[in-house]
């Protein structure tokens, strides 16, 4: 069964993070504007974890990001290399590339410790700084 985006599966996620991120952090959690996060359960268990901060994505904007990446995916892995004769053709190369791909899929779960956020934004800000001073000088 596909993960649903129901309120428990939400809260799951939350338990996750505030059992994995030690008690003393702040956890930030970015969200597209979908309603689980609405439902009076989350937002009981919100208010009594203060540590949870919660921040919006503009509405539909993850998800536009992630079909970019599938339009991607489907580009570089199946049509760059396809030489196609006609409409069918194309429409019968991506409906294989989906069985292949829908036979074995494999869920993105991203995860990344507040350290490696910081030293790569150290990293960019450090960029950033010798770039100004280069074309200032």
């Amino acid at each position: 069964m596909p993960p649903r985006h129901r309120h428990q599966e939400f809260l799951a996620f939350l338990k996750t993070i505030d059992s994995e991120v030690p008690k003393g952090l702040q956890v930030h959690v970015i969200l597209d504007n979908y309603s689980t996060h609405k439902h009076a359960e989350v937002q009981r268990w919100l208010s009594r974890h203060k540590r949870f901060h919660l921040h919006f994505t503009p509405t539909s904007s993850s998800w536009l990001n992630q079909v970019e990446n599938w339009f991607g995916t489907l580009t570089d892995k199946n049509l760059r290399r396809g030489v196609f004769g006609s409409v069918n053709e194309l429409i019968v190369s991506i409906e294989e590339f989906l069985e292949v791909t829908n036979d074995n899929p494999k869920p993105y779960i991203w995860t990344a410790t507040a350290e490696s956020i910081l030293a790569k934004v150290a990293r960019a800000r450090s960029s950033l700084q010798q770039a100004n001073k280069a074309t200032h000088h």
